[in-house]
């Protein structure tokens, strides 16, 4: 998938992506000579602006009615209509009809991001897309809320000049993407943000991490798994959590967690529903006395904490709203039947993968992002 980069075409001063249409039907040709009076009846004008037998006429539709039967148009015929004339080169472009918008796994060559996200999009899935530079064209704020860029290779240059103008993001995965102190701070920006995903991201400073936190007050659910940490960043995400987290992934530090850091996890996050440590090697069951004291606490990840037997995990049937608990590779076959038989109402070692802040469950690949659904999309890889 391609997209080229936008020149001047036709339509004067309009831009459109030529690339999206390598596959499509040709715009019409120049008018050229005929012979017969019949044939130039035929290439005078194009068959879709001349006026049927009844005088109808697309002219004389109001762009209302336009826009409305153009919302029907899936992304490759909505640009191929772009062609057609100037006026439905701009309505083609209006900003309802490019709310939601899937890009993933393309290749978006200079200038594809820069002219499709100022168009309007609210929603936009750009995951595993190869990202080159957006090329804006203005500085105004994009009005992009949900925005999912996971796995995608683009550099640091370029992603900072798109977060640079989000200010409105709800949702937000960088998920495995190098990062850097001043994309953390456009991050801050966003004070609205509810959901964060920054799994095996690196590049960032603590500094810039604990700004990121207490600015983003409203955070509710927070993935900051496998990242590149040291000490000093696993400290500053324990200290800056903020009480309105009830979903945190902070698994993955085998050697920087410790159990007073569960403890000013539950003092700052009382309210946590879901809370993976999975991977922390310095955890030991003296962590259980402040697990138990989350009253909200419905699902547990205590995966390869080696340090926490399979008889220490008894404890854990203090949380009456415990539902699941994943504790995978540290507990044996004959133990694992044991808890299920004494935990009847917990689901063991039921979900292998977090979930938490994640766009899309891991084993679902659609044009959904945290439930909402794009409209705008390429289905056939080869399309663009």
């Amino acid at each position: 998938m391609g997209v080229s980069t936008l020149k001047k075409d036709d339509l004067g001063n309009e831009n459109t992506p030529q690339d999206l249409l390598l596959s499509l039907p040709c715009p019409p040709q120049k008018r050229q000579k005929v012979n017969d009076l019949e044939d130039f009846a035929i290439v005078r004008r194009p068959r879709l602006l001349r006026e049927a037998e009844s005088g109808f006429s697309w002219d004389a539709l109001p762009d209302e009615l336009i826009l409305a039967v153009f919302a029907y148009l899936p992304l490759k015929d909505l640009i191929n209509v772009s062609l057609t004339c100037k006026r439905w080169h701009r309505l083609s472009f209006d900003e309802s009809l490019w709310q939601t918008l899937d890009l993933s796994g393309r290749n978006l060559l200079p200038g594809v991001i820069g002219l499709l996200l100022p168009a309007g999009v609210t929603v936009f899935q750009g995951s595993r897309s190869c990202i080159w530079n957006p090329l804006f064209k203005t500085n105004k704020p994009l009005k992009v809320q949900h925005m999912d860029l996971s796995n995608s290779t683009v550099s640091v240059a370029d992603l900072q000049s798109i977060l640079c103008l989000c200010e409105r993001l709800q949702n937000l995965s960088l998920e495995g993407l190098v990062l850097s102190d001043d994309i953390i701070k456009s991050i801050a920006k966003n004070p609205n943000l509810i959901r964060l995903n920054l799994c095996g991201c690196s590049g960032f400073s603590a500094e810039a991490l604990e700004l990121m936190l207490s600015s983003c007050s409203m955070l509710g659910e927070l993935n900051l798994s496998w990242c590149d940490f040291t000490a000093s960043h696993v400290k500053a995400a324990v200290n800056n959590v903020t009480s309105k987290v009830t979903q945190l992934n902070l698994s993955g530090y085998r050697q920087s967690l410790q159990v007073s850091d569960v403890k000013t996890l539950v003092e700052r996050c009382p309210f946590l529903v879901h809370l993976d440590l999975s991977d922390s090697m310095m955890l030991k069951p003296e962590c259980f006395q402040y697990i138990r004291q989350l009253n909200f606490l419905t699902h547990l990840c205590l995966s390869r904490c080696y340090h926490i037997s399979p008889g220490a995990l008894l404890e854990l049937g203090e949380i009456p709203t415990l539902k699941t608990l994943q504790v995978f590779g540290i507990v044996t076959d004959g133990a694992l039947q044991v808890l299920r038989e004494t935990f009847p109402n917990v689901m063991i070692n039921s979900i292998p993968l977090t979930t938490i802040a994640r766009p899309t469950a891991s084993s679902k690949m659609n044009c959904e992002i945290w439930g909402i659904k794009c409209r705008l999309t390429l289905c056939n890889p080869t399309g663009l």
